[in-house]
């Protein structure tokens, strides 16, 4: 069964294909697609029908056949093959590594799959600089915990972690009574009543590194409550500090990923944004990860913070 899923990614590519091979065997073609040769002339009759606005002669895509062959002498435009950029690459890859986060995915070893496939072909997406740091392995690890998580909540059993907290940079082991799993803002996450803090707290699931299910049983204390996340989870306070940053084309993400102050539209597909921030090592970390692709304005502790970071690992590298 050929499904469109399948077959929209071989059409995109059939016609620069063809335009680097003039006169290739249909049958030769169709081999090195994976298709029949039936269904790759039902593919050429398809691309007949596509072209540039106005779909007219001259505008369609243009198709000859002898002996056997097929040659391009029209390409509307589609003359090389698809590329990513790595901004379109990161997006595609956040959305991928969601979707593997969410309980009950069918098919995760597919997606696991795609993901892989995606990561090889930014290696060669525009700008090269961009590096796209999703892996595979991270992806198992998750699942698995998702695993130990999703049985302990159907059997109403207390987990016991090892968890990274980010903002503090900081592994710690933990005891928690789940009581629930959510998907915010992309990402998948444990609700669970927290012994060791004594409160209820989100944990994200990529960043469970360990957990065991426990032979006690949860006993969240009937005042735990569970957290609005209506809003998101970060609520940006009036105390709290304001970084005025400069982003780069493929850094603007970060203007719809995280909450913004304002934002500013500056020449060349830059951005000037105002965003809060609850904590200086977090929003540090967050700024490394971004490279070349952010401009640092203000606030003066903030650029002085991130300048001792990387002096720091510049000499660490030398």
């Amino acid at each position: 069964m050929n499904t469109s899923g399948e077959r929209l990614p071989r059409l995109l590519a059939l016609v620069p294909y063809l335009i680097a091979r003039p006169g290739i065997a249909v049958d030769e073609a169709a081999a090195d697609f994976g298709v029949s040769a039936k269904q790759l002339r039902k593919d050429l009759e398809l691309l007949w029908m596509c072209g540039l606005p106005g779909y007219g002669p001259g505008d369609l895509i243009d198709l000859s056949f002898e002996g056997g062959t097929v040659s391009v002498n029209f390409d509307a435009g589609m003359s090389r093959p698809l590329r990513l950029t790595g901004a379109e690459a990161t997006a595609l890859l956040v959305a991928l590594r969601t979707l593997l986060d969410a309980p009950g995915v069918a098919d995760a070893d597919a997606v696991r799959r795609a993901v892989a496939k995606v990561e090889a072909a930014a290696g060669q997406a525009q700008p090269p600089a961009v590096a796209v740091g999703l892996g595979v392995v991270e992806g198992e690890a998750t699942a698995r915990a998702r695993e130990v998580v999703q049985s302990a909540l159907r059997a109403n059993r207390a987990l016991r972690m090892t968890y990274y907290t980010a903002s503090k940079d900081e592994i710690t082991e933990r005891t928690v009574d789940p009581m629930r799993m959510l998907i915010v803002e992309g990402r998948a996450y444990l609700e669970a009543w927290c012994r060791r803090a004594e409160g209820v707290r989100l944990f994200r699931m990529d960043r469970i590194d360990d957990v065991t299910a426990l032979d006690e049983p949860a006993a969240p204390p009937p005042y735990a409550e569970q957290t609005d996340t209506t809003a998101g989870l970060f609520h940006p306070q009036p105390d709290q500090p304001v970084a005025q940053l400069v982003l780069a084309p493929d850094a603007r993400w970060v203007s719809e990923y995280y909450p913004m102050e304002e934002v500013a539209e500056l020449p060349d597909g830059r951005l000037r944004v105002w965003m809060r921030y609850a904590d200086l090592s977090w929003m540090v970390r967050l700024l490394l990860g971004l490279g070349g692709e952010v401009v640092v304005e203000s606030p003066e502790v903030l650029v002085s913070a991130l300048r001792s970071r990387a002096l720091g690992a510049l000499a660490r590298y030398r």
